[in-house]
């Protein structure tokens, strides 16, 4: 070689050399300044050391069952104790093959992707990351930093994850993994996976199960077993072979998995679906509320969306699956009659100030209003028709319709409410607060106040009692108008003779509602309004004679704790619903018991004697449908309940252990059903609670609550009880009710504690009445 060639070469191998140095030097450098945080700062040690995830809350049902959750990312953590040995297998072999040899990082896979970005800029070449470099980015989300964004974040990672190396175990390193990453469907961790693709605990994932949730983790939307079950059942299969090719699964087990279909059991944890919507989204307010009391008393700072908090409530999961499944059922049916009746007249169609209403309620009017459109605009904005989701009883359907159609389509449908308690505890069994809460978010349990009609008949009838009266006194079935009430006058709804006395037994449980007015009357208004408060009603009860029929507008939680009266010793107890409350580790941060008055608010004799007289309601009254239509033979007392115009139909069922209170009617209260037949409380409102006991006698876990049997009542109380049901009227009665008067007495009365003017005595008044009658047949 020539001294020429020779110093060339020497250059060359000097310019090499130079900038190889260079280079290593500016990747150093490139690398210190990532290291001294001139990017962007770095997680300390001390941070990486006390990690904190948010973690969703979770409310459980009586019995440990999952209901729901809040969050804002849907996240569960597991112990590593939890995760099941093909899972974490398939995850390393899919994931981090080397995961044991290496202290964060994978060297020979950064070493290609630090070339490929920064030198190559391929910043398609990502990958090479380990599941502790993997965990950085899922807890420390990059950064854009230009063309540099993928040479820093990675750096950054690695830096990050050699740190983590050395304060966590590898076994932590993998259960903080699995309990970070996202999963599709803004689940995150596999606990919540496994619960929302599965419907079960991670612990209990089989060997394909696993493969499917590791799988998902390339691309957690585009894997999604519930959108793309294909792409799934491909990926899984991938996720199998690294597993036998890193010798985690025999060629055997591996051909015997990837021949077996990828089933999901999915449950979504959205508010708007799953069981119990509504009262989720009432224990929702209710625990809101709470914890900004508990977080200024005890100068702590817990989250609902982000504090892993146990919620634990008084909901039977069992008995609330059934409860939504008997509504569904007759409401259903119920709705399709309820339409047919009114055939194309619909108050929904024809009546053009509900119409009207009910759209300028509506949040795309208000929108409307709200960009300051004219009335034009706002018309034809109405009146375009789109392509529209409109939801009925057979499911969800897209349509080309107008605002207008759609304010229309849901006008028309009938709501229901459906609230189980324990007499004795007050603990909530089932809530059901409406129809369909994506689209109906009014609940009829905690937030509606709607006319009673014939339900509060028993607390009349019990005050009535409590003066004295007996439940074999009689009572006329004559018509009484009241002139100081607008000459209000009762009547009977369901053929009932006028001409009839009456046992007070037998007007409660056929409904009479002309006796129960005199009824009211000897117990006195005052008295009937004081007994309802200390039953637990805190609504204003007017103080008019039509409260005798149920006017008074009540909650159905009001209304249920009343009845509690009549089962748990006269003393009333207020519902409730959560039992108590933990953080993230278990420990409990508050209880809650029951709430009952000290002392009765009715004597036992009286219990026992509302008792037996609702118990004639089923047997021989209003709700015998539930003996011969449903064929239930449970020991059942209750009480039907209709509005006036048939706006509300109502039942109250009380068995041993429980009693459940159910309504159906439309939200806008001038639209009723057509006929009293349709709407009667025994027709639109008894059918849910009767399905439902059907359904909790045929459960084996319920069986303690089906068939449980009330104690009998005492010697005196069945003597006090037997009379005739009712009887003809006494001469002086029979002269009245003959004449060619109408069948209604004319009152003045300047309060109804107070005795009728007399305006003549009593025999001038017979006489008179003869000489009309002689006059009339002559």
């Amino acid at each position: 070689m020539s001294t020429r060639k020779k110093r060339n070469y020497k250059r060359w191998i000097k310019w090499i050399a130079l900038t190889g140095l260079t280079g290593l030097l500016a990747l150093f450098g490139f690398y210190l300044s990532v290291l001294f945080e001139f990017w962007e700062p770095l997680p300390s040690k001390d941070q990486l050391a006390n990690i904190r995830q948010s973690e969703a809350t979770e409310v459980f049902a009586q019995n440990g069952e999952l209901i729901g959750k809040y969050f804002i990312y849907d996240r569960q953590p597991v112990t590593y104790e939890e995760l099941p040995d093909h899972l974490v297998e398939a995850l390393i072999a899919t994931e981090d093959a080397r995961f044991f040899e290496h202290n964060g990082v994978d060297r020979r896979s950064l070493v290609r992707v630090i070339f490929k970005t920064l030198l190559m800029g391929d910043e398609s070449a990502g990958g090479g990351s380990t599941l502790s470099q993997q965990i950085i980015k899922n807890l420390y989300p990059r950064k854009r930093h230009g063309i540099f964004s993928m040479p820093v974040s990675k750096i950054k990672e690695a830096i990050c994850a050699t740190r983590l190396e050395k304060i966590y175990s590898k076994e932590e390193i993998i259960t903080l993994y699995l309990n970070t990453v996202p999963f599709g469907d803004n689940t995150f961790g596999v606990e919540s996976a496994a619960e929302k693709f599965f419907g079960k605990e991670a612990k209990n994932l089989s060997l394909e199960e696993s493969a499917v949730i590791v799988g998902m983790l390339k691309s957690p939307h585009y894997y999604n077993p519930r959108l793309f079950p294909e792409r799934s059942l491909n990926r899984r299969n991938t996720v199998l072979a690294q597993m036998e090719r890193y010798g985690y699964l025999m060629n055997e087990e591996r051909q015997i998995s990837i021949k077996r279909p990828v089933k999901i059991n999915y449950f979504s944890f959205n508010h708007d679906d799953g069981l119990a919507p509504y009262f989720r989204a009432s224990l929702q307010k209710k625990l809101q509320t709470w914890l900004k009391a508990y977080n200024e008393e005890n100068d702590t700072d817990y989250n609902l969306h982000t504090s892993g908090l146990k919620i634990h409530t008084t909901l039977n999961y069992e008995m609330q699956q059934m409860a939504e499944e008997a509504y569904t059922e007759h409401l259903k049916s119920l709705q399709q009659d309820y339409e047919n009746s009114y055939g194309r007249r619909g108050p929904w169609e024809t009546n053009q100030r509900i119409i009207n209403d009910a759209l300028k309620k509506s949040p795309y009017y208000q929108k409307l209003v709200a960009q300051k459109l004219s009335d034009k605009q706002i018309q034809d904005s109405l009146n375009y028709k789109h392509k529209i989701e409109l939801w009925d009883w057979d499911g969800s359907k897209v349509v080309e319709a107008t605002h207008m159609d759609s304010v229309k389509h849901y006008l028309k449908f009938l709501q229901a409410g459906v609230l189980s308690v324990d007499p004795y505890s007050g603990a909530v069994r089932t809530w059901v607060g409406g129809i369909n809460f994506e689209h109906f978010q009014y609940d009829h349990v905690s937030m509606a106040k709607r006319q009673v009609g014939s339900t509060f008949k028993p607390i009349v009838y019990a005050a009535a009692l409590e003066k004295g009266k007996q439940p074999c006194d009689y009572y006329s079935g004559q018509q009484v108008t009241y002139a100081n009430y607008d000459n209000w006058t009762a009547t009977n709804s369901g053929g009932e003779s006028y001409d009839l006395d009456y046992a007070m037994k037998t007007a409660l449980a056929k409904s009479i509602n002309t006796v129960a007015v005199k009824v009211m009357e000897d117990a006195g208004i005052p008295e009937i309004i004081d007994l309802a408060h200390e039953m637990g009603i805190e609504s204003d009860i007017p103080y008019v004679p039509s409260i005798a029929l149920g006017t008074a507008e009540i909650n159905m939680m009001e209304l249920a704790q009343a009845y509690t009266s009549f089962l748990n010793s006269g003393k009333p107890v207020e519902p409730y619903f959560i039992s108590r409350i933990e953080d993230s580790e278990g420990n409990v941060l508050a209880s809650f018991k029951p709430t009952a008055k000290e002392e009765p608010v009715i004597s036992e004799q009286t219990r026992q004697l509302m008792l037996e007289m609702m118990k004639g309601t089923v047997n021989d009254g209003t709700a015998q449908r539930l003996r011969w239509k449903y064929g239930l033979s449970n020991d059942i007392a209750g009480k039907t309940g209709t509005t006036q115009d048939n706006k509300d139909g109502w039942f109250v069922a009380l068995t041993p252990r429980l009693i459940t209170v159910t309504w159906v009617g439309n939200d806008d209260h001038r639209i009723g059903f057509r006929t009293t037949t349709m709407g009667q409380g025994a027709n639109s409102a008894l059918p849910i609670y009767a399905l439902f006991q059907q359904k909790l006698n045929r459960s084996a876990n319920l069986q303690s609550i089906a068939n449980a049997r009330f104690s009998p009542p005492s010697t005196r109380v069945l003597n006090i009880m037997s009379c005739s049901p009712e009887k003809e009227p006494g001469l002086l009665k029979r002269i009245f009710v003959n004449t060619d008067k109408p069948k209604t007495t004319r009152l003045e009365i300047d309060s109804l504690t107070q005795e009728p003017k007399k305006k003549e005595g009593l025999f001038k008044k017979i006489g008179n009445l003869f000489k009309r009658k002689k006059k009339k047949d002559n």
